[in-house]
């Protein structure tokens, strides 16, 4: 929040020309009263518009100047001429400027080191004052707003998990109203199992993130002796918010995780009823963590990787904004859709999982076999909930997610005409949702798709990127055979790579079978006949030779 310096102040000083000015004065003074007295003008007007006291103002200043990152007492001493002792009496005012919000803590262990808040100087920049967020009267979505800054300051070392818990019961003591509150309390939780419920919800509400793991959770602990207490009762299942039905394992292929953990269905409709989460919608996509993704090399021939690495420039940040902020003015769409196309093995889903780790963008999978299953009934209702949840997801994030159509084929392509049975009328309403929601895009789309040769036409003018995924050259498969199995010669590599028109995914099927041989059977030093064998096995058009098993 923040409040703007009237237009009678703005005329004779902005907060900027003031911290300047004070700035100026403030050096090698030792905080003298004739300094004070030089300065009292800008210190009042900046004590005044914070709320902070006047030798508060004179620090704010000079760190400001000798920051705004990693500012020390050494840094206070040196600037205004004081010794070292002298300067840590000023300890009351810099813990008062982190109440304020207008310092922080690079580390709350350790309380020598401190930071000017990225909105302060945001705030600067417009000549708005910071203002501490509203605590009292919010609704449900303003407290995960604030609860969204504070686990982040938790995240960041710039509030300890005793305070922010002390900072939550005020919180919550202060928003009766709010029915997660309401119903949180009628649980009788003691105050750290409240807030680690107040961080699942605020996990999955602010961040679309319903998978956490023990890293996660070890930031509310003070003690490593309490969080590996917790850890223990957790994977046990006998911690009280698995028994109070809070929180459970998360299923993985039918089978429970005891490192993985999210609110129960039950939990989600209780507290969370104010937020509309949806959880038909919410099995319809995955978030996936660009920072989680793994290096992969892919080897395409130069005509695809010129487009793929032209992609990758336009999704960097600085020109994403740049070009979205152009097509705004220009009254064209700023929605970016993208199809890539080809054989499957191609590389097309790993392209796109390449393109959001380089690029720093989340990806919100949706899961296109679930949605067509899903067509009968709610189909309208979950696809543009889908949208919508994107749509939240772009406003929520410091950089704007991908939306992944994986195997798109079942809802691009061409829709029936003179259409006359429920079910092919339902496909093509639900494919002109998606024309719309395309249309209105704001955002970044990619679709893949095997069967091209299908793509309805107006799906088609829709894809400002469209890129196909040939099969790679003899040239690439022999990267990707000595880039799968190292230890192979190049002669070899050379005979594989000549012998079969494999892609890059049937390539890595063989390194698999390889890879597996030697685990069962050990190293075999006649490496080539192996592999061809595999090889031929791999060919589904050669059905005599296809065998069952390794």
């Amino acid at each position: 929040m923040a409040t703007t310096i009237s237009k009678k102040n703005k005329k004779e000083m902005t907060l900027l020309q003031a911290i300047e000015r004070v700035v100026e004065l403030a050096e090698d003074s030792k905080m003298s009263k004739e300094f004070m007295k030089k300065a009292k003008a800008e210190i009042q007007l900046l004590a005044k518009s914070y709320g902070i006291t006047d030798r508060q103002a004179v620090l704010f200043c000079v760190c400001m100047e000798k920051g705004p990152r990693r500012v020390d007492y050494d840094d206070l001493a040196s600037y205004l001429n004081l010794n070292k002792i002298s300067v840590l009496s000023y300890a009351s005012d810099i813990d008062a400027l982190v109440r304020r919000r207008l310092l922080k803590f690079r580390d709350v262990k350790d309380e020598d080191d401190f930071d000017i808040p990225t909105a302060v100087i945001r705030c600067l920049k417009h000549n708005e004052v910071y203002q501490l967020p509203q605590r009292k009267g919010l609704d449900c979505a303003a407290m995960f707003e604030l609860l969204d800054q504070w686990f982040e300051d938790l995240d960041d070392d710039a509030i300890s998990p005793h305070d922010l818990c002390d900072e939550l019961q005020s919180l919550f003591e202060d928003n009766p109203q709010v029915g997660f509150v309401k119903h949180l309390k009628e649980y009788n939780l003691n105050d750290e199992n409240e807030m680690m419920v107040a961080y699942f919800a605020h996990r999955l509400v602010n961040r679309d993130d319903d998978d956490i793991r023990f890293h996660d959770i070890e930031d509310l602990y003070d003690s490593r002796a309490d969080f590996n207490n917790a850890k223990g009762k957790l994977r046990s299942g006998e911690h009280k918010l698995q028994e109070k039905k809070l929180v459970e394992h998360k299923c993985v292929d039918g089978l429970a995780d005891v490192t993985r953990y999210k609110l129960t269905e039950a939990a989600k409709r209780d507290l969370l009823a104010e937020m509309k989460l949806n959880a038909t919608e919410e099995k319809l996509a995955d978030m996936l963590d660009a920072s989680k993704l793994s290096q992969k090399q892919l080897f395409f021939p130069k005509d695809i990787q010129r487009q793929v690495d032209e992609l990758s420039r336009f999704l960097q940040p600085e020109n994403y904004q740049k070009i979205q902020e152009r097509m705004k003015e220009k009254g064209f769409r700023y929605g970016f859709a993208c199809l890539f196309y080809g054989s499957p093995g191609t590389g097309k889903t790993e392209s796109v999982y390449q393109l959001a780790r380089m690029t720093g963008r989340n990806i919100m999978v949706v899961d296109v076999p679930q949605l067509k299953s899903m067509w009968v009934g709610q189909s309208e209702k979950n696809v543009k909930a889908l949208f919508d949840r994107y749509r939240e997801q772009v406003k929520k994030a410091k950089l704007t997610p991908i939306l992944l159509f994986n195997e798109a084929d079942a809802i691009i392509g061409i829709r029936k005409n003179g259409a006359d049975n429920a079910v092919d009328k339902m496909e093509n309403s639900l494919q002109n949702i998606i024309l719309q929601e395309m249309e209105q895009l704001d955002g970044i789309m990619i679709a893949t798709t095997n069967l091209q040769q299908n793509l309805d036409k107006a799906f088609e003018r829709r894809f400002l990127y469209k890129i196909k995924f040939d099969k790679p050259t003899v040239e690439a498969r022999a990267h990707i055979w000595q880039s799968m199995i190292p230890e192979l010669g190049e002669l070899d590599v050379h005979t594989l790579a000549s012998k079969y028109d494999f892609s890059g995914g049937q390539i890595e099927n063989i390194a698999r079978h390889y890879a597996i041989d030697n685990i069962l059977h050990g190293k075999n030093e006649d490496v080539l006949p192996m592999l061809i064998r595999h090889c031929d096995n791999e060919r589904l058009d050669e059905k005599d030779k296809r065998k069952i098993g390794f």
